[in-house]
């Protein structure tokens, strides 16, 4: 059975915790301060750290952070009472995996530990991945030759029976929504609904109705009620396209019904719960829209459960026979045409080139050939690619950043000329930038130059 550390100060929540968990079946250890918890972890093997966040002597922060020192992997979740949200999401970046705010009942923090030991068994199948490679993963209509993608078809294979929340990262056309139809269709969801919304699709002012629907008279023209999909997506999945273009709004919203499962209709009082499993996509650095204010904190740690990053198509361009002989006979097929064949010389033309627009773009690319190609063969000359091959010594551009400077050295010195031309002025400097205060606060700190709350 698991081995839980408890680290609580409070007696009588030592005592109800130790005895509740251990009636589950777990063996449980509970210490009174972090000094005798970090102790423990150095001599023990515990599978999960349940912490308060304030603790005598050493803090819970602190705490968090020399555990993870002694175990990069074991999962923790913290308790507190006194903190708000933001105190929990810096918890988290120091490697809690939940929280839970106090008062709490005892079956929330159940299913939170339940979910934290849940995650870490995928974690510990997933450290046997590079060694799992040399079995060949399949799923219907993704093509999956190269060792990166096969990587990331492990990783499907190895969460899909899970509920977790996944965050499926990679450029434009890499092809999120096939890797989450995937994980859908290889869960114990399968029989339920996938429901695909895509985030850049629908107006600001309409996105509450879309997701969580509306009732009767919610605004003009709401003549019925409607469901949203979160309700159409019932003991199935909802595949979350672009989220980093959801209104903060709404971001809210959403991380209500990851937490509660609940929510009401627009216009309506009625709660409303539902067993849904999300899977998120996006093309952006959410980090950065962390730094921009733009997205939540406590929602990326809540969607960042398992992430997945797909490559993008020129990292991976073993896959690219592949792909195209199966666009080849897709096409083919649909368009009626007796196209046999692509040569080799077309492929390697293919193999060439850099696919800006990843697999979407290879696949229009083939669609073309096959409705413009005469005769049963692919050839070099039917294969028409935006911008011509890779870029040569001829034709390349001059470079972006000065000879010897990395980007980041040359963010460094743009921030310091910023605060030269505003003479120190931290917030006119950030004007400079484009960036908010909160983005250039953050950058000031990786640069180690203090932040102070006079300029």
């Amino acid at each position: 059975m698991p081995n839980i550390l408890i680290v609580e100060d409070e007696p009588k929540m030592r005592r109800l915790l130790e005895i509740s968990l251990g009636e589950d079946g777990h063996n449980v250890t509970a210490v009174p301060d972090a000094e005798t918890g970090l102790k423990f972890l150095q001599r023990e093997p515990v599978d999960l750290v349940l912490t308060d966040l304030k603790l005598p002597g050493m803090g819970g922060l602190e705490f968090l952070q020399e555990a993870r020192r002694i175990n990069a992997v074991i999962p923790m979740v913290v308790m507190t009472a006194y903190g708000s949200v933001e105190t929990a999401v810096e918890a988290m970046k120091a490697g809690a995996g939940d929280y839970v705010l106090k008062p709490f009942s005892m079956a929330e923090m159940k299913l939170k530990i339940a979910k934290e030991l849940d995650l870490q068994r995928v974690r510990e199948e997933n450290r046997s991945l590079r060694e799992a490679l040399g079995k060949r993963y399949h799923y219907q209509n993704i093509i999956a030759r190269s060792a990166k993608m096969q990587e990331v078809l492990a990783l499907v294979e190895r969460v899909a029976p899970s509920n977790a929340t996944v965050l499926i990262g990679g450029e434009s056309g890499v092809g999120k929504d096939l890797i989450a139809r995937a994980i859908h269709q290889n869960s114990r969801r399968s029989a339920g609904p996938f429901i695909k919304i895509n985030s850049t699709a629908i107006p600001d002012t309409l996105f509450e109705s879309e997701l969580f629907g509306f009732e009767r008279g919610a605004f003009t023209g709401a003549n019925a009620s409607k469901p949203g999909k979160f309700e159409l997506a019932d003991k199935g999945s909802l595949f979350l396209d672009e989220i980093g273009d959801v209104p903060a709004p709404i971001q809210v919203k959403l991380l209500r019904v990851l937490q509660e499962k609940e929510f009401e209709r627009l216009g309506g009082t009625k709660t409303i719960k539902v067993d849904v499993r999300l899977i998120a996509a996006t093309n952006k650095d959410l980090r950065a829209a962390l730094e921009q204010g733009t997205f939540r904190e406590d929602l990326y740690y809540r969607l960042n459960v398992v992430p997945i990053d797909i490559p993008p198509l020129r990292e991976r361009k073993e896959d690219v026979p592949d792909l195209a002989r199966h666009f080849l006979a897709r096409f083919t097929r649909e368009n009626g045409k007796d196209v046999k064949s692509i040569t080799e010389a077309a492929v390697g033309r293919l193999m060439e080139y850099h696919w800006p627009g990843n697999v979407r773009q290879l696949e229009n690319t083939i669609e073309r050939a096959v409705a413009m190609v005469v005769g049963q063969v692919i050839d070099v000359a039917d294969i028409h690619l935006d911008g011509g091959g890779p870029k040569t010594a001829s034709n390349a551009v001059a470079p972006l950043l000065p000879e010897g400077m990395t980007l980041e050295l040359w963010e460094d010195e743009i921030i310091k000329e910023a605060l030269r031309r505003a003479h120190g002025n931290k917030s006119q400097a950030a004007r400079l930038l484009g960036l908010s205060r909160n983005a250039l606060r953050y950058r000031l700190s990786k640069l180690g130059m203090p932040e102070d709350d006079a300029s």
